[in-house]
């Protein structure tokens, strides 16, 4: 019998799955409260644009969504799961345009998410390339769907890949002096933990985990160096016109 088959490790699952859903959206409140969630408290500027506007509610339904989805393969309720992984497709096709022109608008127009010392056009890659990972790593746990164990850990590497944009905004004075070691290395430490974790508890190494990983944590590296080149440039340049 596999690990996973026990009771005690379906359980010490659940409850793992359950802590993402519940710590997934306090970091995103607390990355995006001061701009967001509570910018009437905190008396910050207007949103730029509805596409700001809309980008956000999109995003928030998505926290919601996978809150939902989680509590419901939690207490066994697998159908309604399944129905709702329909409004999540709908929701994802969505979510990957919109990202995408709100990134575009802010490196065209200005936006204050921009770092100050990095070229806006430089800076695109990063929103880009957030989208570009998601729908990989979205379409791989659509395509998987049917088979649960590969479909839930490419889920929680979606969380892992929005987690940046959050942590980056989180006023504190060692995340914006360390910058992308901390926003990048934060989800990085925590795939290689979750990998390492799941398999010493399964006794082997889920290949599909392990791909969705090495995607997730080679792409942060690899935007910083693109968003530097002339390539690169040429091809914002060409996105904002």
């Amino acid at each position: 019998m596999a690990v996973s088959e026990f009771p005690d490790a379906r359980r010490a699952t659940r409850r793992f799955y359950l802590l993402v859903a519940v710590l997934f959206p306090l970091i995103v409140l607390a990355g995006f409260a001061r701009t967001y969630y509570l910018k009437e408290i905190f008396g910050t500027p207007p949103l730029s644009s509805l596409l700001v506007h809309l980008h956000g509610l999109l995003m928030t339904t998505w926290v919601v969504l996978f809150i939902a989805q989680v509590w419901f393969i939690s207490s066994k309720r697998i159908r309604l799961h399944q129905r709702l992984g329909y409004l999540g497709i709908g929701l994802a096709l969505t979510i990957i345009p919109v990202g995408v022109l709100t990134a575009i608008s802010a490196a065209k127009y200005g936006s204050a998410s921009t770092p100050p010392a990095i070229p806006p056009l430089s800076f695109l890659v990063v929103p880009v390339f957030d989208m570009v990972v998601f729908a990989i790593l979205f379409g791989a746990a659509v395509y998987y769907r049917k088979r649960p164990a590969n479909h839930k850990r490419l889920m929680l590497l979606t969380v892992l890949n929005f987690l940046p944009p959050a942590i980056a905004r989180i006023p504190l004075a060692f995340v914006a002096a360390a910058g992308p070691l901390v926003f990048f290395g934060v989800p990085d430490i925590l795939a290689i933990v979750f990998l390492v974790a799941d398999t010493w508890r399964e006794r082997k190494l889920n290949k599909v985990f392990l791909a969705g990983t090495i995607l997730l944590i080679a792409s942060h590296p690899l935007r910083l160096i693109l968003g530097g080149t002339e390539a690169w440039m040429s091809f914002a340049a060409w996105l904002t016109r």
